[in-house]
């Protein structure tokens, strides 16, 4: 049970990076992302419920594997959830079919043993849960 709880807890994590919005929201309503991802889909695309700091600079099809992987996480019935080795699976999928880069490729260093080294300066580090 333990283990599809955290699946669970990861989805919602996956869900508020995708969304940039809290697990649950400051509005009186207090509604939970599960909830309103849901009905947003449900009326709109899913470019529209993606975080508008990214300015459209994703890969659709990325954000709809990951999206779907998150909503297979929070699954209503723990038995319906993934492993977390199959989430993982999934997400490692997604980066090798399209690297999503938001950040100024002016970032990006090559060393000669074919690694890649990032510098985040520009990424803020603010908590959706600080909004």
């Amino acid at each position: 049970m333990k283990a599809k709880s955290d699946v669970f807890s990861f989805g919602v994590v996956l869900l508020e990076i995708i969304t940039g919005q809290p697990a649950i929201s400051k509005s009186e309503e207090k509604i939970h992302i599960i909830q309103w991802v849901d009905s947003v889909l449900l009326e709109k695309e899913i470019k529209d419920i993606v975080d508008s700091r990214l300015q459209g600079e994703f890969d659709i099809d990325s954000v709809k594997k990951v999206l779907d992987t998150a909503m297979a996480c929070v699954a209503p019935i723990s038995i319906n959830r993934p492993t977390m080795s199959h989430v993982v699976q999934e997400l490692k999928q997604c980066l090798s079919n399209k690297m999503i880069l938001p950040f100024d490729s002016g970032n990006l260093k090559s060393s000669s043993n074919n690694s890649i080294t990032v510098s985040f300066d520009g990424i803020s580090g603010e908590s959706s849960l600080v909004r």
